[in-house]
Formats: structure tokens, C-alpha cells, sequence
């Protein structure tokens, strides 16, 4: 045990004994004190004088009794700081208060008055530079003795007040050691907070390098999504092993300090599409604020959410209608919650139906009486209603036809349809049922005048059920491989919550059976985002040219009526609208007239269960839905003959 460390022997020693070290030597620097506090008093060194010994044992006394009364000695040494300073400094200026009181009143001969005030300001700069600096700086390396493993090494982005409130919160962490900042100031550079160096984001690889860096985390609330993408695509590209943590945003800390806890791993969400533009309050709540709204498919991905977005604007009334019982029980349970959480006052109302059964979708309008609808239903997963189609054409089609009658003998005010980018020239059975949707919305709108139409047509949700993200995700975890349909696919990107907003204010704006297009920023590669959240979870990706990597990404080939490049329109004519993010497409429609007899053709073949004649007069009614041929695949092959190889290396290495 001689062997150990003097530290490590310390720190073994029982609390009461190391407290007690703590108090004798406040004890040795308080007599100390009397010294300096005699040299500026009378400008000459009183050591072992009488006067010095005098005021010495009382200055002593007087600091025993206070620290018992105001127990300064409860604070814990590690945890020192600005409160604990300030704690120290009401003892001292009490102590000198004592001192002043008992020197005025025995008026020692040879003891001046004036080391009442000269002593307790001298012990208090002492003590504290020991207590805070000193004392914190030993108990913090005790502690790295004790330390197993190595640190892994921080740096922050962002030396603003978040940085630094995270650094004092990094402090405390055994296992974590901040080692500078990397500020977008100029003016910063070079300079140091905390006691760590303060590096411009062009030294931000210099600073990976140097710094032997293992995580990165983004002290920068406020940031659009764009800059972090940025920041996250250049760490990676110098140095994928670096894993970079992100605070939440600046609303969700505004209420409090921020810590370490609130560190989370950075999520492809917050990386994809383009900035979000806040939503326009006045058209988020022209059609909902005191009406009673109706939102089929309330349990699905954008039918949840645009019930949560709506509850927020005040409906009177608002009715979810679904036909999954578990779907509707989550939505209804969690928008109860809100209602409590979030004081809001609105009647809930659920109802598990099928919109697609004529007679239970008029029933529930009957009933209900809305003023708005949001129609969500639909079967949305292209390979499934591609093997099913008539599940799907009957979902899709005669569930919107039967709302929308429904919808305007029941006296609503506005229908707005959620439609999809695969209506667009469509090559599989869901976008072409999607289009054939859009058409009863157009011609209906035209019919009467009663009740206000729209279609509100965007791309792929993050996150959503039929989002390639869980599944990436779950191959991630998985060890992999990671699968893609091809590596040119692109597909359009945009979160749930402001796909939603954007479908409420799109419905604000339209009325006449218009088709409003929701700007999804720049289409993004399939290949591009496996790559990327393969190393967002610190992981790199292997391939011919670095067979060591981690996870492999195969092409499995498009799957039946995918297409290659998605689109949003059929024509090229379009136009603006009042929000920058929502533009109008110019398309054609087909008159009521025209369409009727096509949709009873339709409900005739479904009825018969004919899938070839139900495609043919999709076919009709959708003149540009065409299949095309699969575009060329590598297929998983040529992956998995490379894993081979690697294993095979790997066994001959031994």
C-alpha cells in the first residue's frame, strides 16, 4: 500500500479526516493572514510578538465560532464555486464585523482597530484561491486517479453562453474532458474560456487532429438545419470515428441552465430538407378556430399529426376517424394528455370507422357535422397496394369519393385532401389511385359551391411508417447490411410536423379544387442518406475501396412501382400563393360528367374483386400511369461477394 499514490491514499482517507485537513488548513492560512494583515498595517513582519499571538488566537476563535454558525464547512471542496465564494465572503465579512466589535469594545493596547477590516479581506483571498482553485484542482485529479479508462475528449461547438454552461456541466463527468471550443467569431480566436482554448471553425479540422478529439457536441441551439448539416458533413469527412451530440433547440432549454443530460446523438431528421419557415398563425387557424374539424387516418403518421397541430388552434370540436382500433386508441389517449398538459379546451371525439364503406362514412358525417375535413386515409406503402390492389384502389378512391359526399350533405365548409408526389405521373397502383382522388376533389369542386375543395400533394415524411429511416435504422443496429433500391434513387424529404403545418395553411389558401404543391427543398439520393446515418452512429461504411469499414450497403433494385426521381408536377405551369413554401399547380381535370361513369366502371371491378379490370380503368382515368421498366441493378451480389472476400482475408490472416 506504500506503493499507491500519496493522492490515491488521500482519497481513501475517511470524510471526517479530510474534512478535518480542509479546516486546519484554512486554520494555518488564517494566522498566516495575521501576518501579511500586521506587515500592511505597521509595515514591518510580526511573527511570534505578543500582539501578533493575541490577535491570532482571536482571529482563530472568532473564525471557529462563525463557520460553525454559518456551516461552511458543509460544502462540498470539488463542487466549489461562484455560490460557494459568495458564501465565503459573507463569513469573512461577518468575521470582520466580530473582530471590529470585540477590538472597539477591549481596546487591546498594541492590537490596532484597523486589522479588523485588513485581516478578514486578506483570509478571504486566500482561502478562496486555495479553496476554489487549489483544493478543487486536487480532489479533481484524486479523481482522475481513480479513473480506469481514459477520458474521451470534447470538444464544443459554440463558445457562447450554451458552450460555456455545458463545459461547467462537462466538469463534473468522470468520463468526459472538454478540450477547447470552436466558435464561427473571429474575434474569439485564440482566446481561451474556461481555461480552454477557443478555436474559428476553419481550425475546426486542425483542432480534430491536434486535439486527438473523440466527440463533437453542438452548442448551438439557434443553428438552422442547414449549418448543422454542414457541420456534420464535414466532421464526418475528415474523421467518421468522431461522434457528434447536439443540445436541443433553444426553446426547449430557454427555461433553464443547460447540462449534459441534455446531450443527444444528432438525428437524420434534423439533417435532411431545407430550413423550416415558421408557420403563418392566421392561415393555421382560418379554417379550425371555433369549428368543428374532422381528420381521417387520425392514427396514421400525417393524420397524428395534423390532429396535434389542429388541437393547437382551438377547434371546438375535433373528430378523429380511423379503422385501426390501436391507432385510434394511441392518438386519442395522447391528444388527451395534451389537452391537460397544455391547458387547451377542445371536445375529443373518436370514432373507429372505415371511410372506404359508403355507409358507415355517412353515418359518421351525418353525426358529426363538421365544418372541416382533413382526408388522411389512405393506404400509402407502394409495394403492398402494388400485391393488393384492390384493397388499395377501394381504400384510396371510394374513401375520398364517399367523404366527399358525405362531407357536402352534411354542410361542411372546406375538404382538403392529403395527396402525395407519387400521383404524379404515376407508375404503381397507389400513385395512380392518389391521382384518380385528386380528380374527384377537382370535378366535385365543380359541382357545387356549397363545399370548398383542395388537394394538397407532397413527398416523402421523415420518420413516417413508410419511411426507409426505422428501417436503416434497425440494419444499423443490426450490424447490417444496409439495403437501397438503386444508387441514383431521390426521393423528396420533409419533417411530419411542418409537412403538417403546410397542409393546413395550404388548405387556408385554396378552395375551387385547386392542386397546392408544399416546397420539399432539394430531392436527396437514398444512397447519400444510408451513408450518412451509418455515420452518425459512429460507424463507417464498407465498400470495394475500404473493405475494413463497418457496414456494407447493398442494392437490392427497385422494388414493383417504384420509381427512379420522383416529381411534384404533371404539368410545368404553375404559380405562387401568399406562402413562400406552397405554390399552385395548373393540371388537368375531368368534369364530373366525365368522371362518374369511369368511378362506377371502377367500383364495379373492385366489387367483383377483378384486379385487371380495376387497373385498366385506373388506366382511363389516369392517362399517364404507365409501369416502366426496372432501372439496372447491382443487386446485393456484388456486395455480398465482397463480404466473402473480406471474411476470407480475415481467416487467412488468422
Amino acid at each position: 500500500r506504500n506503493s499507491e499514490p500519496l493522492l490515491l491514499r488521500l482519497a481513501a482517507l475517511p470524510q471526517a479526516v479530510r474534512k478535518s485537513m480542509v479546516i486546519a488548513l484554512d486554520l494555518v492560512v488564517c494566522v498566516i493572514a495575521v501576518w501579511i494583515s500586521y506587515w500592511l498595517r505597521v509595515d514591518q513582519w510580526e511573527i511570534v510578538t505578543p500582539r501578533a499571538l493575541i490577535f491570532a488566537g482571536l482571529a482563530v476563535a472568532v473564525w471557529l465560532a462563525i463557520a460553525v454558525a454559518t456551516r461552511t464547512y458543509r460544502s462540498v471542496t470539488r463542487f466549489s464555486g461562484i455560490h460557494t465564494v459568495f458564501a465565503m465572503m459573507r463569513s469573512c465579512a461577518l468575521m470582520g464585523a466580530v473582530l471590529a466589535i470585540i477590538l472597539f469594545t477591549l481596546r487591546i493596547e498594541s492590537v490596532p482597530r484597523t486589522l479588523s477590516v485588513i485581516h478578514p479581506l486578506v483570509f478571504f483571498l486566500a482561502i478562496a484561491g486555495i479553496r476554489v482553485t487549489l483544493a478543487r484542482w486536487v480532489v479533481d485529479a484524486l479523481r482522475d486517479l481513480k479513473q480506469v479508462s481514459p477520458k474521451r475528449r470534447v470538444l464544443i461547438y459554440g463558445a457562447g453562453i450554451t458552450g460555456q454552461q455545458l463545459a461547467s456541466s462537462i466538469s463534473q463527468e468522470r468520463e468526459l474532458k472538454v478540450v477547447g471550443f470552436v466558435d464561427r467569431n473571429a474575434t474569439m480566436r485564440g482566446n481561451f474560456l474556461e481555461g480552454r482554448p477557443i478555436w474559428h471553425t476553419d481550425d475546426l479540422e486542425f483542432a480534430l487532429a491536434t486535439e486527438s478529439i473523440d466527440e463533437v457536441y453542438l452548442a448551438i441551439p439557434s443553428a438552422k438545419r442547414s449549418i448543422r448539416r454542414a457541420i456534420v458533413e464535414r466532421i464526418a469527412q475528415y474523421n467518421n470515428r468522431v461522434r457528434v451530440r447536439v443540445l436541443p433547440s433553444l426553446s426547449q432549454i430557454a427555461a433553464g441552465r443547460v447540462s449534459v443530460n441534455d446531450l443527444r446523438t444528432v438525428e437524420i431528421e434534423e439533417l435532411l430538407g431545407r430550413d423550416e419557415v415558421p408557420p403563418n398563425s392566421e392561415l393555421m387557424a382560418r379554417d379550425i378556430a371555433g369549428r368543428r374539424v374532422l381528420v381521417t387516418g387520425a392514427g396514421g403518421s400525417i393524420g397524428s399529426e395534423l390532429c396535434r397541430q389542429i388541437l393547437r388552434q382551438g377547434p371546438s370540436t375535433l373528430i378523429l376517424a380511423e379503422q385501426s382500433e390501436h391507432a385510434l386508441y394511441l392518438i386519442d389517449t395522447e391528444l388527451r394528455e395534451m389537452l391537460r398538459g397544455e391547458a387547451l379546451r377542445c371536445h375529443i371525439q373518436a370514432e373507429l370507422v372505415n371511410v372506404a364503406d359508403r355507409d358507415q362514412c355517412n353515418r359518421l358525417l351525418e353525426k358529426c357535422r363538421p365544418d372541416t375535413v382533413y382526408h388522411a386515409a389512405a393506404y400509402k406503402h407502394v409495394p403492398l397496394v402494388e400485391t393488393n390492389p384492390i384493397a388499395g384502389i377501394r381504400n384510396n378512391v371510394l374513401g375520398t369519393l364517399h367523404t366527399c359526399m358525405a362531407a357536402e350533405a352534411s354542410g361542411a365548409t372546406k375538404f382538403i385532401l392529403v395527396s402525395t408526389d407519387k400521383a404524379v405521373r404515376p407508375t404503381n397502383v397507389m400513385g395512380a389511385s392518389k391521382r384518380v382522388c385528386e380528380l374527384v376533389v377537382q370535378a366535385r369542386a365543380q359541382t357545387q359551391w356549397q363545399t370548398s375543395y383542395c388537394s394538397v400533394r407532397f413527398g416523402n415524411v421523415l420518420g413516417s411508417s413508410g419511411s426507409v429511416i426505422p428501417r436503416f435504422r434497425g440494419q444499423i443496429a443490426a450490424g447490417g447490411p444496409v439495403t437501397i433500391t438503386h444508387r441514383e434513387a431521390t426521393r423528396y424529404f420533409m419533417t411530419i410536423p411542418e409537412a403538417s403545418q403546410l397542409v393546413i395553411q395550404a388548405g387556408s389558401l385554396a378552395g375551387h379544387g385547386e392542386i397546392l404543391l408544399l416546397d420539399m427543398g432539394q430531392p436527396v439520393r437514398i444512397s447519400y442518406l444510408a451513408r450518412l446515418m451509418i455515420e452518425l452512429s459512429g460507424l463507417t461504411v464498407a465498400d470495394e475501396d475500404h473493405p475494413e469499414g463497418d457496414i456494407f450497403i447493398e442494392e437490392v433494385g427497385l422494388r414493383p412501382g417504384e420509381k427512379l426521381v420522383e416529381e411534384l408536377l404533371i404539368c410545368a405551369a404553375s404559380e405562387g400563393t401568399d406562402h413562400p413554401r406552397i405554390v399552385k399547380a395548373r393540371e388537368h381535370m375531368l368534369a364530373w360528367e366525365e368522371l362518374e361513369p369511369l368511378i362506377l366502371e371502377l367500383r364495379s371491378s373492385l366489387d367483383e374483386a377483378d384486379a385487371v379490370s380495376a387497373i385498366k380503368t385506373l388506366k382511363k382515368l389516369v392517362p399517364e400511369f404507365t409501369l416502366v421498366e426496372k432501372p439496372e441493378s447491382h443487386g446485393p451480389s456484388g456486395a455480398r461477394r465482397l463480404q466473402s472476400r473480406v471474411a476470407s482475408e480475415m481467416v487467412s490472416k488468422g
